[in-house]
């Protein structure tokens, strides 16, 4: 009788790296069409500078480390970061603010500290916030959809602004805060929800077109989740954390704080719940600390929308999570089989 011993580990993932990458490449489809159906070309072309660029950086940073450049190029981990990147930004960058933006995505937010697999945060929010904070005005230049303005910024046009070639000023009369901004300055001078709503900006639920960003965003991550490329516990409990928390304060002043329904599709907090938060190395690995985590991710998006200095705090969030993972994962380890404590 002969007898086959079997090595551990005894239960593989049938996925690979670049098939997971792939799986949230397709779940991002949607939303991005969604998103240069409303905002025009510029979309895209943020997209496709962040990926060149992105991919570039990781060629020269692997060189430097004297890694294999090819297996880190076509498992689309830099493509990814890249496109969640991109789509963070205003749809009208100028070319250089993407490149330092994702510069520093790849390089501090991931290689630094040994590359994929060992980084602490989220390499595309930490690009995004530094950006955020060194360069406020470009960040917070954000175009009405067409929609709402009535004329769209010719692919010409885009092009022109993001090489350098015209000058931003000539659009202003474009140029708009976003519906969450917008909604937060209101109340701040003490506008009433239907006072603030008459602004041509807002639609059925929150901006006209970012409810159907939104939307995309939701298809996306539900494919994920048949797919099994992602867990349904951190994107629930992100989800639960703010709409419980915005409803508990909206029952007590209904007019002086956004509905639940309005911060659900307002901002980044869908996209950040189904493919930002739940980057299997810088979240929670067990499944009782991914809902902590997620519930934690989505109590520090209402407090920052309502009392920080920012209109969306989905990516402080997301990082100052980060920064609680080893002590989410420390007291939430399960049981090992035959202790009695």
């Amino acid at each position: 009788m002969t007898s086959v011993l079997v090595s551990s580990p005894y239960v593989s993932s049938s996925k690979s790296l670049r098939q997971l990458m792939i799986q949230v490449l397709i779940g991002l489809v949607p939303g991005t069409l969604a998103y240069i159906w409303f905002f025009g070309s510029g979309v895209m072309l943020n997209i496709l500078i962040a990926i060149v660029f992105a991919l570039i950086f990781e060629a020269l940073v692997l060189r430097l480390r004297r890694k294999p450049i090819q297996p880190h190029l076509t498992d689309f981990s830099a493509v990814v970061s890249a496109w969640l990147f991109a789509l963070c930004l205003p749809m009208h960058s100028p070319w250089w603010l993407v490149v330092i933006g994702i510069g520093f995505t790849m390089i501090a937010g991931k290689h630094v500290y040994g590359g994929l697999g060992f980084n602490p945060f989220n390499p595309a929010m930490v690009g995004y916030v530094a950006l955020l904070i060194s360069f406020p005005k470009e960040m917070t230049t954000w175009y009405l959809p067409a929609a709402v303005s009535g004329e769209a910024l010719s692919f010409g046009d885009t092009l022109a602004y993001t090489f350098g070639y015209s000058d931003i000023q000539q659009w202003d009369a474009l140029s708009s805060a976003t519906p969450l901004d917008q909604y937060k300055t209101g109340l701040k001078q003490n506008l009433t929800d239907a006072e603030i709503r008459l602004s041509p900006v807002f639609g059925n639920f929150v901006g006209v077109g970012w409810e159907w960003i939104a939307g995309g965003w939701l298809s996306g991550g539900i494919w994920l989740l048949y797919k099994r490329t992602t867990s349904w516990h951190i994107p629930a409990a992100v989800l639960t954390g703010l709409i419980a928390t915005a409803a508990v304060f909206y029952l007590i002043s209904p007019d002086s704080v956004a509905s639940p329904v309005f911060h659900l599709f307002a901002g980044s907090i869908i996209i950040g719940a189904f493919f930002i938060a739940t980057d299997p190395v810088t979240a929670a690995t067990t499944n009782t600390g991914r809902i902590y985590y997620g519930l934690m991710i989505g109590i520090l998006v209402y407090i920052i929308r309502n009392w920080g200095g920012y209109p969306d705090g989905v990516a402080f969030a997301v990082l100052l999570a980060n920064m609680c993972v080893p002590f989410i994962d420390y007291y939430t380890q399960p049981r090992v089989y035959g202790e009695n404590e």
